[in-house]
């Protein structure tokens, strides 16, 4: 008999994360989801229907009827608040609990020594991709931490949410977060040469939609996604961001403390920190998208923040 699951947090990601879950992955019960915002919920029930999926009210309710319980959150803070409450309910022990969300090392190693400590087990897997990946199940998962409860996980991430895992197996937890922010520097420096090369070619008089055109040839794949999000005028015209540039922030925040800690010097990073520092000055931090950089970039060079597509 397949596990009970649960999902903590609906966002951007966890949205399309459990519709995978119930489409995919061979459910034998209706997934248990909760978000402290409730309609989040309630709206997943009615986008997949009762027979896949109940809203939880409580955080207490969501970990007492499952056997894995999934974490995705927006935050270190979040994080914490959201585990010590859990802990706080008693009714850990001999649960396995998933966390997904993108946090500094030293707090996930702390979060996974807490929840350990409880008598539950715990696996820290952060994803790679964007809510578009979320949404069709292609996603790469990083997991750390005991082989055991790893191999729990496996059956619902290929094939279910993800197309592939990269593992640090029966290694700190804090060995995945770390590998993911050094990814998440890829992603955030792409987004700032993509914005400065749109914001260059269109000072020089060469149309950003030419060089859109070497991008998809050459590079394709996230760097199209990303340079539409900015060419269209969608990182300033989205009611809600695919990724914000409040948790764009965060993530590089934490990608240069790491720095710091290993003696290295990022300098792109800490280009991308200044654009997104400046980017939250200019639109709201938690709904601004993190391309919103190309704005920002506009806007330093003479040019409105918004383009006129």
């Amino acid at each position: 008999m397949a596990p009970q699951l649960s999902w903590i947090g609906l966002g951007n990601m966890g949205r399309g994360m459990c519709l995978n879950l119930v489409q995919k992955g061979s459910l034998d019960n209706p997934l248990v989801v909760y978000n402290r915002t409730k309609k989040r919920s309630k709206d997943f029930v009615a986008q997949v229907g009762p027979e896949k999926a109940i809203a939880s009210d409580s955080l207490e309710e969501s970990v007492s009827s499952a056997d894995i319980i999934f974490t995705c959150l927006s935050n270190d803070a979040a994080v914490f608040e959201t585990y010590e409450s859990i802990i706080k309910g008693g009714n850990t022990k001999g649960k396995l609990f998933v966390d997904c969300s993108t946090v500094h090392p030293e707090s996930i190693d702390k979060v996974g020594k807490m929840t350990v400590d409880s008598g539950a087990e715990f696996v820290s897997s952060p994803v790679f991709g964007p809510p578009q990946m979320a949404e069709k199940g292609t996603l790469i998962f990083v997991t750390a931490g005991q082989r055991s409860s790893i191999e729990q996980l496996r059956p619902f991430i290929k094939g279910v949410m993800g197309q592939a895992e990269i593992t640090f197996e029966d290694r700190p937890f804090s060995s995945a977060a770390k590998f993911k922010l050094i990814g998440n520097g890829f992603a955030l420096n792409m987004v700032t040469q993509l914005a400065e090369s749109f914001t260059l070619a269109e000072k020089a008089g060469v149309d950003p939609a030419t060089v859109k055109q070497l991008v998809d040839m050459m590079y394709g794949g996230i760097y199209t996604v990303y340079s539409s999000r900015m060419l269209s005028g969608d990182y300033w015209r989205l009611d809600e961001p695919y990724f914000s540039a409040q948790n764009g922030l965060k993530d590089v925040s934490h990608l240069i403390a790491l720095s710091h800690t290993a003696g290295v010097e990022l300098k792109n990073a800490t280009n991308g920190h200044g654009y997104l520092k400046e980017l939250t000055k200019i639109a709201e931090p938690d709904k601004s998208d993190i391309t919103g950089i190309y704005g920002t970039v506009r806007k330093a060079n003479g040019l409105k923040y918004e383009n006129d597509s």
